[in-house]
C-alpha cells in the first residue's frame, strides 16, 4: 500500500528547498523529485507551490540561480544556496526542532 500524501504545512516548504540545495545546485524539476524521494512519496510538492516558492527565496537572496544544460542535455535553470540562505536554513532547522519537541512533549503528556 503506497504511503497516504499530505500537504505541506505552511511555512515548511522554504525550509525543504533550502534543505534540498544544501546538498547541491539542482533545477526544480529535480528539487520535488528529490523532495518527494527522501520523504518515500509522502511530499509531494506541485510545481504551483515550487516555482513560487524558488522564486521569493531567490528574491530573499537566499539562493542564487543560473541556466546550464541538465541531465537530459535541455537547459535548466538552476538553483543553489547563498550564505544567507545557508545562515537561513540553520535558523530554520533550530525553529523546527524547537517546535518538534514541544509537540512531542504535548503528544507525551497523554501517556
Amino acid at each position: 500500500m503506497p504511503p497516504e500524501r499530505f500537504p505541506i504545512p505552511q511555512g515548511t516548504l522554504d525550509m525543504l528547498i533550502l534543505q534540498i540545495l544544501s546538498l547541491e545546485p539542482a533545477h526544480g524539476y529535480a528539487i520535488a523529485q528529490r523532495i518527494e524521494q527522501i520523504s518515500r512519496q509522502v511530499v509531494q510538492v506541485g510545481q504551483g507551490s515550487l516555482y513560487p516558492a524558488l522564486h521569493r527565496l531567490e528574491q530573499k537572496t537566499w539562493l542564487r540561480s543560473e541556466w546550464r544544460e541538465s541531465e537530459t542535455g535541455r537547459e535548466a535553470k538552476f538553483y543553489s544556496l547563498t550564505r544567507t540562505g545557508r545562515q537561513q536554513l540553520a535558523r530554520e532547522k533550530e525553529s523546527w526542532d524547537r517546535l518538534t519537541a514541544a509537540v512531542r512533549l504535548i503528544f507525551d503528556q497523554g501517556e
